[in-house]
């Protein structure tokens, strides 16, 4: 017998955490941080719901803090069984983990670190890595993983067990990515758990979304201020440079300095940098014509705080990339603090927003907001391109589960706030007639 238990992960985006038991083994799927207000709030700071120590393997979907972010703290409370993703995935779920404790300990007097740096040590020590397309067996299951087309590395997961097919979608790609290959196809799963981050509602087409940024980033240079974009540190980021190379080199923007003021990005893109066979034709094609993808004229990526700290004597217009994507950390909150004052500075918000983020905040409208101890006013302008998401949106979710092979059993819709889940779910049981449904905290399913 099987049993499907959702422990975090539904009614909101973030959080993503998954039990399944087969018989005895007990494994996860994903073990992600619960975001919103701050990186170590209560809801993370809670005892898990099972004993860590219990679970046999936990399986990774892809190296976003929403999927990752709780493995130190599940080694800390007790875990000692194996870890499995993609090569990619490890390598930059390592990056993530150590720059989240680094947060986390500046954090230290507001609340206790989940976990340090000696935890996510023991995680990497416990995890093991497989190719796509390699079935491989874990007690009584057999694993697989598919191209999410998401982010580098990230995987569909596939489990196999007494006749059944489960598919965990993590996040899936908003194909055809710039970068990415695009999310195969689900095959013949009966049961399906999928994400629904935007569950309910469409982004622009590339062609759109890339005319939009070329037309904000024109009007910034046009009004002499700063374009500052909270950008998450992994694929967002690449994607953006990738544009803005492109636009650079067809003299569509001006050449003006752009700073990558990441360190975890900085690192990203040079794991992307090596793992170029994961990416699609087209940009493969690009490359090897001797297009450096994520270099161009002043560009200059700043890697320590002093370096991060001369950017405001640049003179504008510049442009300023810098984590996190929902400003909850990282340099981009100093960033805003000083440019969200002046009406000729913009605020270009490219990804979702949790609830209770201070992007989120900004996007609502806000028009002041407060950043440390400070109240900032909101004078900047604010912009939305939510086109550039890594997520599909509702109308290619629902097309994602039409192209199966077969219709599933049930699709379990989670990963994304009610609203959008529910949205999801809907269109799914009227437009396919799918058994879909938005399952509850804590509740078991038996599959």
């Amino acid at each position: 017998m099987a049993e499907l238990t959702f422990e975090s992960g539904v009614g909101e985006v973030t959080g993503a955490n998954f039990l399944l038991q087969i018989n005895l083994t007990r494994m996860l799927v994903d073990c992600g941080m619960i975001q919103g207000e701050s990186l170590a709030d209560e809801s993370n700071a809670e005892r898990f719901a099972y004993d860590p120590a219990s679970i046999d393997y936990l399986l990774i979907t892809h190296a976003h803090l929403d999927h990752v972010g709780r493995i130190g703290k599940l080694v800390k409370e007790g875990f000692r069984g194996e870890i499995y993703s993609t090569p990619q995935t490890k390598e930059l779920a390592e990056l993530v983990m150590r720059d989240a404790v680094g947060i986390m300990s500046m954090r230290a007097s507001e609340q206790m670190p989940l976990y340090d740096m000696s935890h996510v040590d023991q995680a990497l020590s416990l995890w093991k890595t497989v190719d796509y397309h390699t079935e491989f067996t874990l007690g009584p299951a057999q694993i697989y993983f598919k191209d999410a087309g998401h982010i580098l590395g990230s995987a569909m997961i596939q489990i196999v067990c007494e006749g059944r097919k489960i598919l965990f979608t993590g996040d899936l790609g908003n194909s055809p990515s710039p970068l990415l290959r695009d999310t195969e196809n689900i095959g013949d799963a009966d049961y399906i758990v999928m994400e629904s981050v935007y569950g309910d509602r469409n982004h622009e087409s590339r062609e759109d979304r890339i005319a939009i940024l070329r037309n904000i980033v024109n009007d910034a240079v046009n009004r002499g201020g700063a374009l500052i974009i909270p950008s998450f540190a992994i694929d967002r980021t690449q994607v953006l440079l990738l544009e803005l190379n492109n636009m650079v080199e067809k003299g569509e923007i001006r050449s003006i300095p752009v700073f990558l003021d990441s360190p975890m990005a900085s690192r990203a893109t040079e794991i992307y940098r090596n793992n170029t066979v994961l990416f699609n034709d087209n940009i493969r094609n690009q490359i090897r014509s001797g297009d450096d993808i994520f270099s161009f004229p002043k560009l200059k990526f700043t890697v320590d705080s002093g370096e991060s700290a001369l950017i405001r004597n640049s003179p504008n217009p510049k442009i300023i990339l810098a984590g996190s994507g929902m400003s909850v950390g990282g340099r981009i909150v100093g960033h805003e603090a000083y440019y969200l004052p002046d009406p000729k500075n913009t605020i270009l918000l490219v990804g979702y927003q949790a609830a209770g983020s201070l992007g989120r905040q900004i996007a609502e409208g806000a028009k002041k907001v407060r950043i440390g101890r400070e109240h900032i006013k909101v004078k900047a302008r604010i912009e939305t391109l939510y086109g550039f998401s890594a997520h599909k949106d509702s109308d290619h979710l629902v097309e994602f589960v039409e192209n199966a092979d077969k219709m599933p059993k049930k699709v379990f819709v989670a990963m994304g706030e009610l609203g959008a889940s529910s949205h999801l779910s809907r269109r799914l049981n009227v437009e396919l007639g799918v058994n879909a449904i938005v399952p509850d905290i804590g509740k078991k399913y038996v599959i």
